[in-house]
Parts: C-alpha cells; structure tokens; sequence
C-alpha cells in the first residue's frame, strides 16, 4: 500500500514536471520573431503618432534665419492648436494662403484685433514696440520707402479676427504677412517643436543627367562620406 501510494506520488511530480517543460517550451518565441514584433510595433506607433500627433519638416528657405536654417529638420505638434488658438512669438506651420499646397513656416507677430505697422524696419503691435526675439535679423542696411516696398514700412493695419499677423525672423528676407496678408486659423498645420536634425544643404548640387542611376550613386556616396562634416551636431534638439 506504501508502495503504490510512493509510486503515485512519485509518477504525479514527473507529471507536473513534464507539463512545466511543455509550457515553457511553447511560450518561447524566436529570437526572430521578438525582433519582427518589437520593430512592427514601433512602426505603428510611429504611424498613429505621424497621422495624429506629430509631422516632420524640411526647412528650405532661409526666411527664418537664425532661428531657423536652411536643411533643418524639426518635428512639429498637430494637437497643439486644437483646444487653443495661437500665442504671439509661437513659430507655426501652416498652409499658404494664396496656394494651400505649399507649407510655409513663420513666427505670429500679432493675433485677431491686434493692429501692426512697422516704421523704417522697426516693429511695433498695438502701438508699442514689439518684442526683439533674439535670433530674428535685419540683413540689409538700406530702408526701403513704403512706396517702393512693404518690407520696411507698412501699415497700421488692424488683423482681423480668426487671422494671424506672421514674419519671418530674417526680416529682410522673407515673404510674409506684409506682402500677401493674413493667414487664417483654418490654415494651421501646427507649431513648431524642436529641430531633430540639421544637415548643411551642399553649395554646388549636382546636376541630374541621364541615366539619373549614376547621379543617384553619386549622391549617396557624397551622403555618406559627408554625413560627419555636413551634419550641424550642436543643433540636434535644438528647442523652438
């Protein structure tokens, strides 16, 4: 009876121990299989983040020096309009009023009611002189006459609601609110964050010709062997 009863017992823990390796062998995944899953999860959230949260984009126009440069790549907040309206000195991204194809950045000067007018490349809101942000600049020494240009005198001119006043901080430099406008608030894509990468935009591109293959090979060799000296480091997550 003793025997049979250790027999049981004894048949009941190889049992036990059997079920244990069968488990833990079909709950291990491929090493292969964890990599595929962790990567397509990142894509995902990747995606549900680029649809609804955040936007990459090339800056390609120097309207926006110093704060911006030339080849900087910045993300940009899609949500940070949605329970607010814009701030003065927010740096927007939004669609070009007169063709909303283009996608055009700039810093608001001045929101709905606000009246702007500037004097000899002086900048003043409602009648006060207007904040200096500390990278925006004037390149050109000469003062252009309000009949010849808005670009150093213009207005007063009073925004009107559900509009935003933009310029660009390279003030001589830039096509903005006092050439061709308003930028209404339907038009916002979002604000700017911070710059995630920075690249110096080549002098002398290359010219394409046929078979475009070479040029192609061309392009990504100089790429790559650039990539250390090209690459401006000091303005990787560089805050906006």
């Amino acid at each position: 009876m003793s025997d049979d009863f250790l027999i049981r017992d004894h048949k009941a823990k190889e049992t036990a121990k059997h079920l244990q390796q069968y488990y833990k062998t079909a709950q291990r995944k491929p090493v292969w299989r964890e990599y595929v899953e962790v990567i397509a999860l990142a894509l995902i959230a990747a995606a549900i983040l680029r649809v609804f949260v955040v936007s990459a984009y090339r800056v390609s126009s120097s309207s926006m020096e110093d704060t911006l440069l030339t080849g900087d790549y910045i993300f940009v907040n899609k949500l940070a309009y949605k329970y607010r309206e814009p701030q003065v000195s927010d740096i927007i991204v939004f669609e070009y009023p007169l063709s909303r194809d283009k996608d055009y950045i700039k810093r608001v000067i001045a929101v709905g009611g606000q009246t702007v007018e500037v004097i000899d490349k002086i900048l003043y809101v409602d009648g006060e002189l207007a904040e200096l942000y500390p990278d925006s600049k004037n390149i050109d020494p000469n003062t252009l006459a309000a009949q010849l240009s808005n670009r150093d005198n213009y207005g007063p001119v009073q925004v009107p609601a559900g509009n935003l006043f933009v310029m660009g901080d390279n003030r001589d430099d830039s096509r903005d609110s006092r050439f061709w406008g308003f930028v209404p608030l339907e038009n916002l894509k979002g604000k700017a964050l911070f710059v995630y990468w920075s690249w110096t935009p080549d002098p002398s591109p290359t010219e394409w010709t046929f078979p475009y293959i070479h040029t192609a090979l061309f392009e990504l060799g100089s790429s790559i062997i650039g990539f250390p000296s090209r690459t401006r480091w000091d303005r990787i997550a560089h805050a906006l």
